[in-house]
């Protein structure tokens, strides 16, 4: 197949060309290549952009559309297959042999090709590169067009359109968001890195024990029922803001929001404590939102792409389930490392006992935190029998 069929074939033969193997494909072109560039220089009316839209992606992507799939792969030294794998893992769709490739998406596929060839990431590494920073940024981007322009662009200036007006509001923002997004990129880079480095060995730094913790708004889906799509928006926003804020205050991370529910992750028991009865404590003083529930396990996890997976963080979900609202349930784990590090005692007895040993010795008592309760053991679903704790603060 030549050049000019992969412009103009059916879409079988287009896969055909896509699974062929390069040599052939750079054989093809280099016989070819003039017809390709001037087949691909005169594309249907029907398929171009709107011009509008075209101006924005220029301004944005700072370059013009120069290529196909396939040169911009063959620019890039790089098979038309793993150019596709790598497209695909950013997040975006397949765009046949349309020309509508930049000078930025052939360097960033050297870029990526290119630490693979130097054995600095494998073919699979780099393309969860690729698929995790185009999750991340593909959130990101569609938050601040959907909310930030349009919120700056309403209400509307006579006789102007909402995307007339975006024009020059990206051309002044775009880039000081550019660099923000870099400096908060460092600072998150350097965070992780830290918490690796302060890892207490090679084993640790595998399999990462940490408390998880999932939050959730109790009947919401009564709410979704009851309130105008605005209102509800505005109460998803508010408690992801607050939940969000006060997680990375007490020195936790957000794994991630789910509307009605937030998963946060954290080193220490006490901080994941912490984070639990202050969110509590936050939303019931707030006559706008609904009760609250939290649980939290601790024990192994697996990390991956930011995420969190594992036995832990079901059963995290689980005690959360059956909390009682405005309360924290966690499990013996949690309970266990509590009192390991002295954050709280396992019974009041005991604290009790500590009390009466330290004041014996004419010492000052324990001062703990936090207070346990046990609660009646329960058959949770996928998980056996478990044994919740009630978390609370210690007067």
């Amino acid at each position: 197949m030549t050049a000019d069929d992969a412009g103009s074939g059916t879409a079988e033969e287009r896969e055909v060309l896509d699974a062929a193997a390069p040599d052939a494909a750079d054989a093809a072109v280099r016989d070819t290549g003039a017809r390709e560039s001037a087949a691909a220089e005169a594309p249907d009316d029907e398929d171009q952009p709107d011009p509008i839209a075209l101006r924005l992606e220029q301004l944005i992507l700072g370059a013009e559309r120069r290529y196909t799939p396939f040169q911009a792969a063959r620019s890039a030294g790089v098979s038309v297959e793993l150019a596709t794998r790598f497209w695909r893992a950013m997040g975006f769709a397949d765009i046949g042999q349309a020309k509508a490739l930049t000078e930025a998406d052939v360097l960033a596929l050297r870029r990526l090709s290119g630490l693979v060839e130097a054995g600095l990431l494998s073919e699979p590494m780099a393309i969860q590169v690729a698929r995790s920073t185009g999750q991340t940024t593909a959130r990101l981007a569609d938050w601040q067009i959907d909310s930030f322009l349009e919120g700056l662009t309403d209400p509307q200036e006579t006789g102007m359109t909402r995307t007339e007006i975006a024009y020059p509001l990206v051309e002044l923002l775009l880039p000081e968001l550019e660099e923000f997004l870099v400096y908060v990129y460092r600072r998150q880079l350097a965070a992780a890195t830290g918490r690796v480095v302060q890892a207490a060995d090679d084993v640790e730094m595998v399999d990462r024990r940490l408390a998880v913790g999932f939050a959730d708004l109790v009947s919401f889906t009564r709410l979704t029922r009851r309130l105008e799509e605005e209102e509800l928006g505005e109460l998803v926003e508010a408690f992801e803001t607050t939940a969000a804020d006060l997680v990375a205050a007490h020195g936790g991370r957000l794994i991630k929001t789910l509307g009605d529910e937030v998963l946060y992750a954290a080193d220490d028991a006490g901080i994941a404590a912490e984070i639990a009865l202050r969110l509590i404590e936050t939303l019931t003083h707030d006559e706008t939102m609904p009760e609250l529930r939290v649980g939290i396990a601790f024990g192994t996890v697996t990390t991956r792409m930011g995420d969190v997976f594992g036995t832990t963080v079901n059963l995290a979900s689980r005690l959360t389930s059956i909390a009682p609202k405005n309360a924290v349930l966690v499990d013996g784990a949690f309970a266990e490392e509590l009192s390991r590090t002295g954050e709280a005692p396992v019974s009041e007895a005991e604290a009790a006992e500590a009390a009466a040993a330290a004041e014996k010795e004419g010492e000052e008592p324990p001062s703990y935190r936090f207070a346990l309760q046990p609660m009646w053991q329960r058959p949770v679903r996928g998980l056996g029998v478990v044994e919740p704790w009630l978390l609370s603060r210690r007067a």
